[in-house]
């Protein structure tokens, strides 16, 4: 109940109520693309200064490690199971959106764990970065063998049906606008440490916590909007979107706890894993992949998981992340 009286999660679920009431409440597309990209901005900018303060050890190669297995573990493993309940390329999108990351639920549990004094390495926001391609690739990969198999190319414009390779993939995704902010900025925070950090309060600190609940309530509008899209579908895409999160978490922490990774860590890994993307993936998914259904995977991401990650998740990842200490 503590974690609900959050103001960020409170503004979040004032979305809610707002979109399921149909309120004309809304944000301007362009306020919440600049609250997207300042939210980026310091979040690279503390992850970088921490990092120029702990250094690159062995523990942090072992972490980004483990979160790049998990990127590729995660979509494989959603594949396999979603294959028994849908058609191949919506098998491919929602296990892709499944194995990618969300960076407002990752934004969300650091500001939580900032709010409950917690510790964290700040390299975890360069595992969040190292976690979104994977699972796109994958999903690329499954479609052009899928096409290939049942002889059956898209059927649309030329542009749509030409193949894309990974490397153009991985370099695509790397230099996206949002992705290069936050690798750029974790940069600059890494070269300028503890006096480019004094430099940067309060952009970094205080106003970070104002702008996260602005966006969130954005998200919560947009959150309440797309569920209805799910109208008609099995009840087991449902159940997938709920039991999906807490599945990887899991994954996540069996990981972590077996590599021994401090509970900070481990928690925002758990963060990461039980995350689902709704901007990256969808974006490119939808011009790479239109055969699948976008309004499946985009509202199980943002109508159902989002939600469950940001009022439920975050606060069990934590807790079970620092109740867990020791070995096994």
């Amino acid at each position: 109940m503590q974690a609900l009286l959050d103001p960020a999660i409170l503004f979040f679920l004032l979305g809610v109520s707002a979109g399921f009431l149909k309120s004309n409440l809304e944000v301007p597309p362009q306020i919440s693309r600049f609250l997207a990209l300042y939210l980026l901005m310091a979040l690279g900018l503390k992850g970088g200064f921490a990092l120029a303060k702990s250094g690159f050890t062995a523990e942090v190669g072992l972490t980004l490690a483990l979160a790049l297995l998990l990127a590729v573990l995660i979509p494989a493993l959603g594949y396999v199971l979603l294959r028994r309940l849908l058609q191949p390329f919506d098998a491919a999108a929602v296990a892709a959106t499944y194995g990618s990351v969300s960076a407002v639920t990752f934004i969300t549990a650091v500001q939580y764990m900032e709010n409950q004094g917690l510790a964290f390495g700040g390299h975890m926001a360069a595992a969040m970065a190292l976690m979104e391609s994977p699972a796109i690739i994958f999903a690329i990969a499954i479609a052009a063998r899928v096409r290939k198999q049942f002889n059956n190319p898209q059927g649309g414009s030329p542009s749509l049906t030409k193949p894309t390779s990974a490397t153009s993939l991985l370099h695509e995704s790397l230099t996206d606008g949002a992705q290069f902010l936050l690798l750029g900025s974790m940069l600059i925070g890494l070269l300028t440490g503890q006096e480019g950090k004094l430099a940067m309060e309060p952009f970094t600190g205080q106003l970070f916590k104002g702008m996260l609940a602005f966006f969130l309530l954005d998200m919560g509008l947009s959150a309440a909007r797309n569920l209805p899209k799910l109208k008609g579908q099995t009840p087991w895409i449902y159940a997938y979107a709920i039991a999906a999160p807490l599945l990887h978490a899991c994954l996540a922490f069996g990981l972590a706890r077996l590599f021994q990774l401090p509970p900070g860590d481990m928690a925002l890994l758990m963060v990461l894993a039980a995350s689902a993307s709704y901007i990256a993936v969808p974006a490119v998914l939808k011009h790479s992949m239109p055969e699948a259904n976008a309004a499946l995977y985009f509202g199980m991401s943002l109508g159902i998981t989002l939600p469950l990650n940001l009022v439920v998740g975050i606060p069990l990842y934590v807790g079970v992340a620092f109740r867990t200490l020791g070995p096994w």
